[in-house]
């Protein structure tokens, strides 16, 4: 995968040379490059802001040195591989809510184009033009706000290259953890069996897989019951097997009715 970012602060992705990212990047898994956005401009102050029109406090980022960088990341002529236009993604707290299905989502992408908001954001019709010519998304990570693009960044693509094939040494892990299959992952161990005073449940130690398995699955909905009730809420009900209704009854947590489990 091919990923661009544009920042006025390239130092901020430093940490993209270190762990499974970093040996992505050296094993060429993941082709990175991190753009100074004022390298795009061409007053001696290297300016990339101004005040709004309107009126308003803060200020927003020129159009001119976007354009530019756009232009240059994305031509609109064919490279000689015949690469593709990227997907254009713009962190915004007015952006659609970032999830794993939507990390999975991206992953399937060839090329990623990454352009940092700051102040109070890019102006708008940077966006518009460039949706004439490839798909653009803004992203939200949540309802809160930041100070900058750079951490949303670092977020979805750490989220998104741990899905790329070759990237975990254990494939495997991707089936068990939270959110890969609607609902928070139970509780982990290792050892030692006991660690002052707090033992690991007698079931993780018994070898019995299917035991080991039912006890997972109740944990994870207990669990997700528990702190995200809104995941549950959204399974589809053939999901959902009598002793898993069991387990929401045990939780406290009452399906809709007409939910019938199997």
């Amino acid at each position: 995968m091919r990923v661009d970012v544009v920042s006025i602060f390239p130092e901020y992705f430093a940490p993209l040379d270190l762990s499974l990212i970093g040996r992505a990047r050296e094993n060429g898994t993941l082709r990175l490059a991190v753009h100074d956005l004022r390298s795009w401009t061409h007053d001696v102050h290297r300016t990339v802001d101004d005040t709004p029109y309107g009126g308003g406090p803060g200020m927003v980022m020129r159009p001119e040195p976007w354009g530019e960088a756009l232009d240059a990341l994305a031509p609109d002529e064919l490279s000689p591989d015949g690469h593709t236009l990227p997907r254009l993604l713009v962190p915004s707290p007015a952006g659609v809510r970032f999830t794993q299905a939507m990390a999975h989502e991206l992953a399937a992408e060839s090329h990623l184009l990454f352009a940092c908001g700051r102040y109070e954001g890019i102006d708008q019709r940077v966006l518009e033009h460039a949706a004439t010519r490839m798909r653009v998304t803004e992203v939200s990570l949540g309802d809160y706000v930041l100070f900058g693009g750079e951490v949303a960044v670092l977020v979805i693509l750490e989220a998104v290259t741990r899905l790329l094939p070759g990237v975990l040494g254990n494939a495997g892990s991707l089936d068990e953890e939270s959110h890969a299959h609607g609902l928070l992952e139970a509780p982990m161990y290792t050892k030692p069996a006991t660690w002052r005073g707090h033992e690991v449940p007698e079931v993780l130690r018994s070898g019995d897989h299917g035991r080991i398995a039912r006890w997972r699955r109740d944990e994870a909905l207990t669990r997700t019951a528990a702190r995200r009730p809104d995941m549950i809420a959204a399974l589809p009900p053939e999901s959902l097997d009598k002793r898993d209704v069991a387990a929401l009854d045990r939780a406290g947590f009452q399906l809709p009715p007409g939910d019938v489990a199997k």
